[in-house]
């Protein structure tokens, strides 16, 4: 991968990273905000309902945001964009696709595979 698309990726993620963690600290902020009282036990069920969702998915940005860490770690560590599998280069396709990645396709797609298999 040459500079110019490692320097493409690396303002991608910090975009990113931002972008989740603002996300993670309006959620936080909504949830403490939230202090109702409800008379209607439906009322009520629907905003418990309505929390464990955005804690749900608190809890996905958070992992984002340590994939997203990890990343930047392999940037800096010369290793971004290698397979850990295979070793090989993962193409910019794949990365632009998800830019997190650790894996090229064709590890991920067996991966995947072998998951298949062991859930049935």
């Amino acid at each position: 991968m040459d500079s110019k698309d490692m320097e493409y990726f690396r303002k991608l993620l910090s975009d990113m990273l931002e972008e989740a963690q603002q996300n993670g600290d309006l959620t936080i902020e909504e949830l403490t905000d939230s202090n109702e009282v409800f008379a209607d036990p439906a009322d009520r069920a629907t905003a418990e309902s309505d929390r464990a969702f955005t804690l749900r998915l608190r809890d996905r940005e958070r992992r984002l945001i340590r994939k997203i860490q990890a990343a930047l770690k392999r940037m800096d560590d010369g290793i971004y964009g290698i397979c850990e599998e295979c070793g090989e280069e993962i193409s910019i396709p794949r990365l632009k696709a998800r830019p997190v990645t650790r894996l090229c396709i064709n590890c991920k797609a067996r991966q995947e595979a072998d998951e298949h298999l062991r859930s049935d």
